[in-house]
This record gives C-alpha cells, sequence and structure tokens, in this order.
C-alpha cells in the first residue's frame, strides 16, 4: 500500500485507536467491520491492522486512560539528569522510576482485568518492559502514547522499524529536545568539577595512609631498637658465661689431678700398711 494523505492517515488512526482498546479477542471481528463501511481509499489499510497481544491492549488500555503522562515527564528528567552528568539525581530518578513503573503497570493489568481479560505472568512483564521503555526512550513514549500498539517493547532493543511494526496506523515522531548551547560547556565542568573531587579524595586518602605506615613505621622501629638492646645484653651475657665456664673448667682439670694424685698417695700409704701387719705377725 502506498503513502496515504494526511487526512486519511488522521481518520486510520482513530479508527485504529477505537480498535486497539477492544479486548483482543474482539478485535478481528471489530476490525473487519470497520473495514467493510469505511471508503475505499482506507479500507485496505484498516484491515491490514494487526491484532494486539495482550500486554499491548493493556498498555493501550492505560494510555487512554491517560496515566502514562507522569511517566512522561519522568522519561525527560530522567534524560536531563543524564546530560548535566549528576549522579545523585540519576540514582534519585532511577528509583522513581522504578516504583513508577510498577505502578503503571498494575494499573494496566487491572484495567485489563476490569475489562474481563486475565494477564499471564510473562504478558505482565511485557507491560511493564513497555512501560520501561516508554519512560526511558522517547521515541518509544510517542508510539505508546498512540493507545495503537500491536506488541510490547523494551528499553534499547528497537530501532525506527521495529517502532513501526510495533504500533498500528501512522507512528509518530518522537519529540526531540532542542539543544542547549551550554551543554558542552556544562558537561565540561562537571567532569571537571568530579575529576577535582576525586583528585582531592585520593591526596586526603594518601595522606591518611602516608600517617598510618608512619605510625607502623616509628612501632617497628621502637622494637627493633628494643631486640637490639636486648642482643648486646645478651651477647655480654654469653660472654660473661663463657669466661666463667672456661675458669671452672680450669679449676675442675686441677682437682681432677689433685684427686688422682690423692689416690695415688692413698694406694701406696694401703700397701705399706698390709707390709707393716706382715711384718708384725711374723715376730
Amino acid at each position: 500500500m502506498g503513502p496515504m494523505p494526511k487526512s486519511d492517515s488522521a481518520e486510520l488512526d482513530a479508527v485504529a485507536a477505537e480498535l486497539y482498546v477492544l479486548p483482543p479477542d474482539q478485535f478481528t471481528k471489530a476490525r473487519n467491520a470497520r473495514a467493510g463501511m469505511a471508503d475505499r481509499a482506507i479500507a485496505a489499510h484498516i484491515k491490514a491492522l494487526r491484532k494486539p497481544s495482550v500486554a499491548a491492549w493493556a498498555v493501550n488500555l492505560l494510555a487512554r486512560e491517560g496515566q502514562l503522562g507522569e511517566a512522561l515527564e519522568l522519561s525527560a528528567a530522567l534524560r536531563e539528569a543524564q546530560e548535566d552528568l549528576d549522579a545523585a539525581e540519576m540514582s534519585r530518578l532511577g528509583r522513581q522510576r522504578r516504583q513508577l513503573v510498577a505502578a503503571l503497570a498494575k494499573q494496566a493489568v487491572d484495567l485489563a482485568e476490569d475489562a474481563g481479560v486475565t494477564v499471564s505472568a510473562a504478558a505482565r512483564e511485557d507491560v511493564e518492559k513497555t512501560i520501561n521503555a516508554a519512560v526511558m526512550d522517547a521515541t518509544a513514549a510517542a508510539a505508546v502514547m498512540t493507545g495503537r500498539l500491536v506488541k510490547p517493547l523494551e528499553a534499547g532493543a528497537f530501532d525506527d522499524s521495529d517502532l513501526a511494526d510495533a504500533v498500528g496506523g501512522s507512528l509518530p515522531g518522537a519529540t526531540v529536545l532542542p539543544p542547549r548551547d551550554d551543554l558542552a560547556q556544562r558537561r565540561a565542568r562537571k567532569a571537571a568539577e568530579k575529576a577535582a573531587r576525586e583528585a582531592e579524595r585520593l591526596a586526603s586518602e594518601a595522606e591518611r595512609e602516608a600517617a598510618r605506615i608512619d605510625a607502623r613505621r616509628a612501632k617497628a622501629q621502637e622494637r627493633a631498637d628494643h631486640l637490639a638492646e636486648r642482643m648486646d645484653d645478651l651477647r655480654r651475657d654469653l660472654a660473661q658465661l663463657e669466661q666463667e665456664a672456661r675458669a671452672q673448667a680450669e679449676t675442675l682439670e686441677a682437682i681432677e689431678q689433685d684427686h688422682a694424685e690423692a689416690r695415688r698417695r692413698a694406694k701406696a700409704a694401703a700397701k705399706e700398711v698390709e707390709r707393716a701387719q706382715r711384718a708384725l705377725e711374723e715376730i
């Protein structure tokens, strides 16, 4: 099918928006009926509209109820925080985004169940992924806000052709914020401030580490000095003990000699006593 005039495209989108909020099991019959009643210029385009998945349909209900405005505002805030390299703001907005996405996904599932359609666990996950994609990406947000999703989206996992395939009817362009003249300068300044803070942190940490090492060095030096003194004392004690041991060895040697001489004299005296006894007996 070739390109459509703008008026026919707007009419097709209006019909598609009505069809894509009908329960999925009613979609095909209603689509064919609307195609049969439409002008020939757009009838074939209506007939070509594809049946939405349950997850996509639930998100369409949420878009119709106007529940996604806050998500899109948060999306812009997140992108601004990314541009400004504001880590603290990114962390805060990240938590807010996760809470908001979970709450909106629950609302979408509740709307589907109010319409009599049970949403499976897998479809619930697809609903949450689609809403998250809308928060994270302006192009995905524009696609979701049409209320004409055919299939779910996932952040970072699509390109323009994927988006065209995910939306019934025309695909509006994403709103692009005008570049800010001072963006590069602000980024450079914030990067320099971050580098300066990091340098200060490293310098302070290095000073603390040097102080810790100085304390350890002083303690180690004190211990080394104490051990050196003890070794000197022990060397003096050892020298004195060695001297005393040598003197004692000399004394022992002299005593051994005296002992041997005394034993010799005692033996000789015993022999004299024995001779004297024999002489006495002979008289």
